[in-house]
């Protein structure tokens, strides 16, 4: 092992179990682990913790008084997962709430611990965490973004959404990085899907912010119609930057959640990501009371947010239909 990397495994361990000893001053509450893709200290993080909180809270569990939440910040990065996900194992929760990354990698690091997870848009089956909505088994189980018929009904929708209020869109082009097994399936879904309303789709790769300027700046070259902005954590992580090249492109942009359309986007459609938090922290709440996480089934999602962003659609000359304006959950005006 190299002593740069040996330096940082000692330094985790040691700020792991300093707050670990921390927790167990606070009467030996209960621990849960909460790991979240985002970066610390947006508004982003704070309204999903917020959420994850007010789900224990309806089950009774308050923050300090019956359990202790432990919050690790991923920051869109996939580098991040593996020591992270180790400084969260060594708290010791007695169960660890994950959204979007590093589920796979927790699991099979501390498979004894139960595991909620929140924010994907996968199978859960096909991933092999699970055996079944109904009953999965084993020590995983939580909820998905989608309902039923998948990634590929979510981006029917979204293109179904994007093209009445485009009607002259041709071709989008996909910014994201599309690394990680679960995010690609967004990918694909758009891919396949998108034939059927006449769009031709690219895509763009990006490995860290860094990759943002030359992904819209190669769209624009190939004279793409729109961006369509991947739901990943690195693009969700950089919100603020991306909204800036979005706004610098001058071009309709659209993508999966609430937060892209009321920052800057002409349009998002997704579930809202603040309930799956909710769920998640309900289903922390019933382990901590005894369920086991086989037994409680896999939630599918229940609401879904169309976002239209009227002052954007004035910037680029677009009239927003009636029709489209009449079924949006948010008009951002």
């Amino acid at each position: 092992m190299r002593r740069r990397d040996f330096v940082g495994v000692v330094t985790i361990a040691m700020v792991g179990l300093s707050r670990y000893a921390f927790a167990q001053t606070k009467v030996n509450l209960p621990t849960i682990g909460l790991l979240m893709p985002m970066k610390e200290g947006t508004d982003l993080a704070k309204l999903r913790q917020d959420a994850f909180r007010a789900g224990l809270a309806a089950e009774g569990f308050l923050d300090g008084s019956n359990y202790l939440l432990l919050t690790r910040f991923l920051e869109g990065d996939f580098n991040r997962i593996e020591p992270v996900v180790q400084e969260l194992g060594l708290l010791k929760p007695r169960v660890a709430a994950i959204a979007a990354m590093g589920i796979n990698a927790f699991h099979q690091r501390y498979p004894e611990t139960p595991v909620v997870f929140t924010g994907i848009a996968a199978d859960p089956i096909a991933l092999g965490w699970v055996q079944s909505y109904a009953r999965p088994g084993g020590m995983l189980t939580g909820n998905v973004m989608n309902a039923v018929g998948g990634e590929e009904t979510m981006a029917q929708k979204r293109l179904g959404f994007f093209r009445e209020l485009v009607p002259g869109a041709s071709k989008i082009g996909i910014v994201g990085s599309g690394t990680n097994p679960v995010l690609l399936k967004e990918r694909e879904a758009l891919q396949k899907v998108a034939g059927q309303f006449g769009f031709e789709v690219l895509h763009y790769n990006i490995r860290s912010a860094d990759d943002l300027e030359n992904a819209f700046s190669t769209g624009d070259r190939d004279d793409i119609s729109a961006f369509y902005i991947s739901g990943e954590p690195l693009m969700f992580s950089n919100l603020s930057k991306v909204i800036t090249f979005v706004a610098g492109s001058r071009k309709p942009t659209f993508g999966p959640y609430p937060e892209w359309g009321r920052a800057g986007l002409l349009m998002s459609y997704s579930q809202d990501p603040l309930e799956g938090y909710r769920n998640a922290g309900a289903y922390a709440a019933k382990i901590l009371k005894g369920a086991k996480p086989g037994d409680l089934p896999i939630q599918q999602a229940s609401k879904f947010i169309l976002v239209i962003n009227q002052r954007v659609a004035r910037s680029l000359g677009i009239l927003v239909p009636p029709s489209l304006l009449a079924l949006a959950d948010e008009v951002i005006d």
